[in-house]
């Protein structure tokens, strides 16, 4: 192949979808993995002839080993990896399903970790690209958000430690920091009324959602340039910049909002919450075994 490879993880819808898409339009070959084999189907028809798809659950390390060489065996090697397999919900953690909990830092942290310690001896061998997509939730964890902020802050860190690991083998580690984006994922958490309002009153731009779109092209500019930090929008850095102030904001009106939001949660939706947001929650929990 004379065409780069990359490789999306979470490429069936959302973020992962429109990275994927652009990157063909770029001229890479482009594997899709993740959990909707008939989306999956159905974007990497759209990429072309160069492109190929993968159902698998990033959490399971031995199915992703038998996904990579099926990948290499199909295009010949890999150049790029972006971890963008990512799930969520929202709920105190005295009322959140514990295991729903877990499973959200199992597939966003060790899904990660997983990935990357599948793909990075392809990524040695070409002097790859691995962009790890991280979040706002890393630099300014929130209340209720207790699961999607520990996994965040964990990809970040275990990111910027093997960056330093990687370096003289030729490997280029990136960090992308989003803030909301308009994804399903995003979406379906503002259908809970409690989660929409715990937002909204934050001040812009805070609250602020950018577009599918506007995310993936930057996403997609920064992998094009190896870039070790991404940001989308551009103002996040200035928060990355600003973490103690943010921290003490976080401090200061967080309790009362959460107290808030779980008393308006518990009435819409009752205690034991376990719903992953958007359908791609919706399809982690379909590929796993029912819990009791």
């Amino acid at each position: 192949m004379t065409r780069k490879v990359a490789v999306v993880t979470g490429a069936a819808r959302g973020l992962g979808e429109a990275v994927v898409r652009r990157l063909a339009a770029a001229g890479y070959a482009v594997a899709l993995l993740g959990h909707e084999p008939d989306r999956l189907e159905q974007v990497a028809a759209a990429c072309g002839a160069d492109a190929g798809w993968w159902q698998v659950d990033v959490t399971d390390e031995a199915a992703l080993r038998r996904v990579a060489g099926e990948v290499v065996d199909r295009f010949g090697g890999v150049d790029v990896v972006v971890a963008n397999a990512g799930i969520a919900f929202g709920a105190p953690i005295v009322a959140a399903d514990p295991a729903t909990w877990d499973r959200v830092v199992e597939v966003n942290l060790l899904g990660s970790v997983r990935t990357a310690r599948v793909f990075l001896p392809l990524l040695i061998e070409r002097r790859g690209y691995l962009l790890q997509i991280a979040s706002l939730a890393a630099i300014m964890p929130m209340p209720i958000m207790s699961a999607y902020g520990a996994s965040k802050a964990g990809v970040e860190a275990y990111a910027r430690a093997i960056g330093s690991e990687l370096k003289h083998r030729g490997v280029t580690v990136g960090i992308a920091y989003l803030s909301w984006t308009d994804t399903d994922m995003v979406r379906g958490a503002d259908t809970v009324k409690a989660l929409a309002r715990q937002r909204a009153p934050l001040p812009p731009p805070f609250n602020a959602t950018t577009s599918l779109d506007r995310a993936a092209d930057v996403l997609v500019a920064g992998i094009r340039r190896r870039r070790t930090r991404v940001w989308v929008p551009g103002w996040v850095r200035l928060a990355a910049m600003n973490r103690p102030f943010l921290h003490w904001f976080t401090s200061l009106v967080g309790p009362g909002r959460a107290a808030a939001t779980e008393a308006a949660l518990e009435a819409e939706v009752g205690t034991g919450v376990r719903a992953l947001t958007g359908p791609g929650g919706a399809a982690d929990l379909a590929g796993r075994p029912a819990q009791p």
